[in-house]
């Protein structure tokens, strides 16, 4: 099973090459990886930049990733990275995420499953505090009774199903929550044990409290199909 990994970025240099090598294969995963590496030669990263300024696209090319460009937004973007590779299963990892050791073992057993379509992995906060530990578990909490993780959450998808769908849809605003009710729709959405640690900047920007008040208006909001131009003003995007 082929796995590429599609980390749209703009202006990240001081991110992407922890991002880029969070995936790379390690410890006893990639032992048992690398066991079958001539059939199986391991993730493919595809960094697709939107006109960085700063070193992002050499830094990224030098950490082994193919850097790609595509217009600014995140559904292009991610679109972009997906139709460029001819793998299997596509993760779409932000920039400022890592994936946590055993990610690609884990992904692979769940996908060994024919009904699971895809799935995330457990939110955690490069960041102490409580206020993030009751975050982390809110999201937990939503995963569970939703199955509707966010994107900062590493979402993984069947490369049949994205065909299926048409790709990332394309909106100006929340493409991970339309991407995931379309796995919904298709088939079981999996919460897998390894975390996808990522960048705790906004909630530090705007509050812990402000943001989670800002994410439940946007997801309400999207839910009863509010137009994302408002939602966009609503939540200061």
């Amino acid at each position: 099973m082929q796995i590429a990994v599609v980390i749209p970025a703009l202006d990240e240099a001081e991110r992407i090459s922890g991002t880029i090598a969070s995936v790379l294969p390690r410890g006893p995963g990639h032992a048992v990886r690398s066991a079958n590496a001539a059939a199986d030669p391991g993730p493919e990263i595809l960094v697709v930049d939107a006109g960085s300024q700063d070193a992002t696209v050499e830094l990224a090319r030098r950490a082994g990733a193919r850097v790609l460009v595509a217009a600014r937004g995140r559904a292009r973007q991610l679109e972009a990275g997906w139709r460029a590779s001819t793998a299997e299963v596509v993760v779409f990892l932000h920039a400022d995420t890592r994936l946590g050791d055993g990610w690609e073992v884990s992904l692979r057993e769940a996908l060994a499953s024919p009904g699971v379509v895809g799935g995330a992995f457990r939110l955690r906060f490069e960041a102490s505090g409580l206020g993030f530990r009751v975050v982390e578990l809110i999201v937990r909490l939503r995963v569970w009774l939703f199955s509707l993780p966010y994107g900062d959450q590493a979402i993984f998808v069947r490369r049949s199903l994205l065909e299926e769908i048409g790709g990332v849809p394309e909106v100006s605003l929340m493409e991970d929550l339309e991407l995931v009710r379309e796995m919904n729709r298709h088939g079981r959405v999996v919460a897998l044990a390894p975390y996808a640690l990522t960048s705790a900047r906004r909630y530090r920007q705007q509050g812990v409290v402000g943001t989670l008040f800002r994410n439940a208006v946007a997801l309400v909001a999207w839910r009863i199909g509010v137009k994302r131009e408002r939602i966009a003003r609503w939540v200061r995007r």
